[in-house]
C-alpha cells in the first residue's frame, strides 16, 4: 500500500513537471494557428500567420538548413580523424587536448563570438558572409562529434584490431576504412544527430556573427517576437518545432536500441 502510494506521488510530480515544461510550449504554438489569440481557439483555427512567417522567414529557415549541413560535414571531417588520433595517442598531451576542445562549449557563445569579431572582423567579405556563422557553429559542435566517436573507439580494442589488419597487408588508409569507421558507426551517427540539432537552434553566437542579410532561423525568431507581433512569433515556433523534432526523435529512436544492447550484455555477463 505504501509502495503504491508512493509510485502514485511520483508519478504526479511527473506529470507536474511535464505540464510546467509543454503546456507553455502548447500555448505558444495555438497562437500561431488561432485567428486572435486573445479570444483563443474558440476565435477559430487559421494557417494566416505560418503562411506570413513562410513569406517573410522563408531564407531564415533554408540557410539555417544549410549552414546545419555544411557544418555537420565540416565536423565530420575534422571530428573522426580527430577522435581517432585522440584514441590512438592515450597520453597527457591527448587528455588535454580533449579538454581544450570543450572550452568553445564552456565559454559563453557572445564570448566566443566576440572572439571570432576581433580576429576575422576586418575581412570584411568574410564578416559578412553565412561561413562567418559557420566557423562559430563548428567551433560549438565539434566537440560534441569528438566526445561521440571517441566514446565508442574507447569501447573497442582498436589496436588489437588494426594490429591484426596490418598483419595481413591492410594499409593504413584501408584499416581507417574497413575498421575504424565501421565500428564508429554508432558515434558517428550519435554525433551528426547532435550537431545538426544544435547548430539548427544556436542563437546566441549567431545574434553576434549574423547580417541582416544572414539571418538563421533562431535569430528570425527572436525578431518576431521582438516585432511585438505574437501570432508571428508563435507560428515561427511552430515551424522551428516541426522542423527540429523529427531530429530529436531520430536521436531518441537511435539511443534506445543501444541501450536495450548495453541491457542485454550485462545480462549475459
Amino acid at each position: 500500500m505504501r509502495t503504491k502510494w508512493l509510485f502514485n506521488l511520483q508519478l504526479a510530480f511527473t506529470l507536474l513537471v511535464c505540464a510546467f515544461l509543454i503546456v507553455p510550449v502548447i500555448l505558444s504554438i495555438m497562437a500561431g494557428l488561432t485567428v486572435n489569440y486573445l479570444v483563443g481557439i474558440e476565435s477559430g483555427l487559421t494557417l494566416r500567420w505560418v503562411m506570413e512567417v513562410w513569406n517573410g522567414y522563408r531564407n531564415t529557415i533554408f540557410l539555417s538548413i544549410g549552414i546545419s549541413l555544411a557544418c555537420l560535414v565540416v565536423t565530420l571531417l575534422i571530428g573522426i580523424p580527430t577522435a581517432y588520433v585522440l584514441a590512438r595517442r592515450q597520453s597527457a598531451l591527448s587528455r588535454a587536448i580533449e579538454e581544450l576542445l570543450v572550452m568553445p562549449v564552456a565559454v559563453p557563445g557572445l564570448a566566443t563570438a566576440l572572439a571570432l569579431i576581433v580576429t576575422y572582423g576586418s575581412l570584411s567579405g568574410f564578416r559578412t558572409s553565412w561561413g562567418f556563422i559557420l566557423v562559430g557553429h563548428v567551433l560549438f559542435t565539434l566537440p560534441f562529434m569528438v566526445r561521440s566517436v571517441l566514446a565508442v573507439l574507447m569501447a573497442i580494442d582498436l589496436n588489437t584490431l588494426e594490429e591484426g589488419a596490418a598483419s595481413l597487408g591492410a594499409s593504413w588508409w584501408r584499416r581507417f576504412r574497413d575498421i575504424v569507421l565501421p565500428n564508429c558507426r554508432a558515434g558517428i551517427l550519435a554525433g551528426s544527430l547532435m550537431v545538426v540539432t544544435l547548430s539548427m537552434g544556436e542563437f546566441n553566437m549567431t545574434w553576434l556573427l549574423h547580417t541582416p542579410f544572414t539571418k538563421t532561423l533562431p535569430v528570425g525568431l527572436a525578431d518576431a517576437y521582438a516585432s511585438l507581433r505574437l501570432e508571428i512569433g508563435s507560428a515561427y515556433t511552430l515551424v522551428f518545432f516541426l522542423m527540429i523534432m523529427p531530429l530529436l526523435l531520430a536521436l531518441q529512436a537511435f539511443a534506445q536500441p543501444r541501450l536495450k544492447k548495453f541491457v542485454a550484455e550485462d545480462n549475459a555477463q
